[in-house]
Order: structure tokens, then sequence, then C-alpha cells
């Protein structure tokens, strides 16, 4: 992901070579979570080099090149269930990279200070 022209990943579409939508329909979600990993929030963390995406409406699986190098096997499974599946490969062309927004939940909501006679100061919400 280091350039801008980002030849370093591909996307896999969920269309297929007669353009048909790809059945089952998670399927970015069930290659993406092979990588990816629970955070301290207990929230799914995809992995920088497998994450899903939706470019132009369609379900899109972005994979970086580099995963051949890290997990070569990984990467020959993705490519292979691409081709045995018929579905298109692109490399990324797309100008520039948009960063998965971090939901900010302190921020959608009022947070009040609240003295605590065992703390400083905590935040809750209202």
């Amino acid at each position: 992901m280091s350039n801008g022209a980002g030849n370093d990943r591909l996307i896999i579409e969920g269309i297929g070579e007669d353009n048909k939508k790809f059945r089952p329909s998670n399927w970015v979600e069930r290659i993406s979570s092979m990588l990816a990993s629970f955070g301290p929030d207990h929230r799914l963390r995809y992995s920088e080099f497998v994450h899903p995406c939706i470019i132009n409406g369609d379900k899109c699986l972005i994979v970086n090149r580099g995963l051949s190098e890290t997990q070569p096997e990984v990467f020959k499974f993705i490519l292979h269930f691409a081709h045995q599946n018929k579905l298109r490969i692109q490399e990324d062309r797309r100008v520039a990279q948009r960063e998965v927004q971090v939901e900010r939940r302190a921020e959608q909501q009022d947070i009040k200070p609240v003295a605590d006679e065992t703390r400083d100061a905590q935040t809750i919400p209202v």
C-alpha cells in the first residue's frame, strides 16, 4: 500500500466472467475473516493483506501482493478460488486509498466529565 496507484493490490470482484453475481453472497467476508483477528475492543480487525471492499455497489476482495511473501499458501488459495470460480481479477487502479473510518462513539455522544471520589474525573456518556 505504499504507492498511490495501488499497484501492489489486486481486486477480486464478486462478479463472474459471465457478469453474474457470485454466490454465496458472503464469500468476501468468509475469505477476509481467514486472516482477521479480534482487537482489544473485541471487534473484528481485517488484515492489511486481505480485506473486503464495496466498489460500484459490488462486493470485492482487496488482496495485497505482499501476502505472497508473508503467507504464500493463503495467497495461492485466494487466487485459485478466484480462478476456479471465474471471478474477475484486476489491479487496483484507484487513485487514493480510502482509509476505513474508525467509529467514534465518544464524538457522536455528549460526554461530560463527572467527579468521582475514587478518581480525579471520569467520562461517562449522557
